[in-house]
């Protein structure tokens, strides 16, 4: 009679437990953050939302005071985040969490995947034409290969 050995663990297999979602008030990523909702909510999933506060935003190149234009965007992001949490209070039952984190998109968004071991990450598809150069993000992370990236337009 031969022995079995346990199946190695796998990341993800009853279902996402943690979807990271990137939002930067776009309206991509508020479609993104909803997708990602809906999927946590039906899946049971902790849903955590990303802002990643550029470090040299165009701004800085005139003087502009970034970290206030940056925390700002923030806090109005997170208002955004709660009027819609409270609205659909008692309707859906979603645990969720905000993170702010200052760096670029691509490595931001990586790190925090990794850090809390996401099982799928969500991004809205680029409005920015610079994602010609660098690739956008949402390419970036399906290439590093890491985790399921939904990308939604």
């Amino acid at each position: 009679m031969e022995e079995k050995t346990p199946a190695p663990f796998e990341r993800g297999t009853d279902g996402p437990k943690v979807i990271v979602v990137g939002i930067d008030g776009t309206q991509s990523s508020w479609r993104a953050a909803s997708y990602a909702a809906g999927l946590a909510r039906r899946q049971g999933s902790k849903l955590v939302l990303v802002y990643v506060q550029p470090v040299l935003p165009a701004g800085a190149a005139l003087g502009a005071p970034v970290t206030y234009t940056t925390d700002e965007i923030a806090e109005e992001l997170m208002a955004e985040i709660r009027s819609a949490t409270e609205r659909l209070e008692g309707i859906y039952n979603l645990r969720w969490e905000f993170h702010t984190v200052r760096g670029d998109p691509y490595n931001a968004m990586l790190q925090m995947a990794d850090e809390l071991k996401a099982d799928a990450v969500v991004v809205g598809a680029s409005e920015s034409a610079g994602h010609r150069i660098m690739g956008s993000v949402a390419v970036r992370l399906v290439k590093a290969g890491r985790w399921p990236v939904t990308v939604v337009p």
